[in-house]
């Protein structure tokens, strides 16, 4: 087998052992809130976290630092929240939260691949987001949907260059607190590298050409553009060689160039359905998902939230591997990114 025939892309699947856990939890349970300092936070977290076993350890580094791993990795029986408050029913932060295990195990993990990353138009800014659904955008395509199926994508920043997949994350943490009411709910990822396989010829040529346009995410949106959409430059949704491709495409919506380019974009998003390509998670508390954003696609299929307390709970790191190269949108001595 040569390095360009590759086995199927599919999830990596890694689990603590029990002691492990108990010990990783028995730290984190004093870990003051990562709000006040998130530094500081980052540097206790990053301590415990360097205490996994070995094979463990190198696995998720690993995830982080190769060209050719695959783009999507689980991980269970982590620590849980002792006593986890209700749900935030508007979207959180949860106020009150009495001890940040589950914080502690985001930013712990998060260190592992890079550099957790604010954007101001993502969250109010904050590091850790919290994924909730919300009655408000119950059927909107962004984090706080549920009646909808959340279309394949990655997440993506407006950029005034008119690129809005150069200061994107390199990967996401989601770290699930508590699961959906009748635990349907499903998130999917195609790794990029699946998807070439399953497409025909013409539309992997037309994907790779300038025919695209991203509209910009829906915090920036409503924040500066008065609700309107702000669509990027033309762009190519695959870039890069067939063994080790990078893929773009906007929650908040696609416009196609041509009629041959819309054809192409929705042969793409059946192929990311395709059991070929796709790898489907039903979270649960303990596990957390490691999502590469240049490698594949992330969705979200819908479920029931009742807006009770007892909703889905997840929460949610941006991480770059570096911030250097997006530093002239940085505030002076913090992790805030401006759009």
């Amino acid at each position: 087998m040569t390095e360009h025939q590759r086995p199927r892309n599919g999830l990596i699947e890694l689990a603590l052992p029990d002691d492990v856990r108990d010990d990783v939890l028995e730290r984190l349970l004093s870990l003051p809130d990562p709000a006040s300092d998130l530094d500081d936070a980052m540097t206790r977290t990053h301590q415990i976290f360097a205490r996994l076993p070995l094979p463990l350890l190198r696995a998720v580094l690993d995830f982080g630092r190769h060209v050719d791993t695959p783009g999507v990795m689980l991980l269970s029986n982590l620590p849980s929240e002792p006593d986890l408050p209700p749900t935030p029913t508007d979207g959180g932060p949860c106020a009150g939260k009495p001890t940040f295990v589950a914080e502690g195990v985001l930013l712990g993990l998060s260190g592992l691949l890079g550099e957790p990353v604010a954007f101001i138009t993502e969250k109010d800014g904050r590091v850790v987001h919290d994924v909730i659904p919300t009655a408000t955008g119950a059927t909107t395509q962004t984090s706080q949907g549920s009646k909808v199926f959340l279309n394949f994508h990655n997440d993506i920043v407006h950029d005034s260059s008119g690129r809005y997949d150069i200061s994107n994350p390199d990967f996401l943490v989601l770290n699930c607190l508590r699961a959906d009411i009748a635990a349907e709910a499903e998130t999917w990822y195609a790794d990029a590298r699946d998807v070439l396989r399953v497409l025909d010829p013409r539309a992997v040529e037309i994907l790779r050409s300038p025919l695209f346009q991203l509209n910009a995410p829906g915090g920036y949106v409503r924040m500066f553009a008065d609700g309107k959409e702000v669509y990027s430059d033309p762009i190519a949704i695959l870039s890069g060689p067939d063994h080790a491709p990078e893929i773009a495409v906007a929650a908040n919506g696609v416009r196609c160039v041509t009629t041959e380019a819309a054809e192409a974009f929705d042969q793409l998003q059946a192929a990311c359905r395709a059991p070929e390509a796709a790898s489907v998670v039903r979270l649960a508390p303990g596990q957390a998902l490691l999502i590469n954003n240049r490698k594949g696609l992330h969705a979200r299929t819908q479920f029931l939230a009742r807006y009770d307390g007892q909703d889905r709970w997840l929460q949610r790191t941006y991480i770059r591997r570096s911030l250097w190269n997006i530093r002239d949108r940085a505030e002076a001595g913090s992790r805030r990114v401006h759009a």
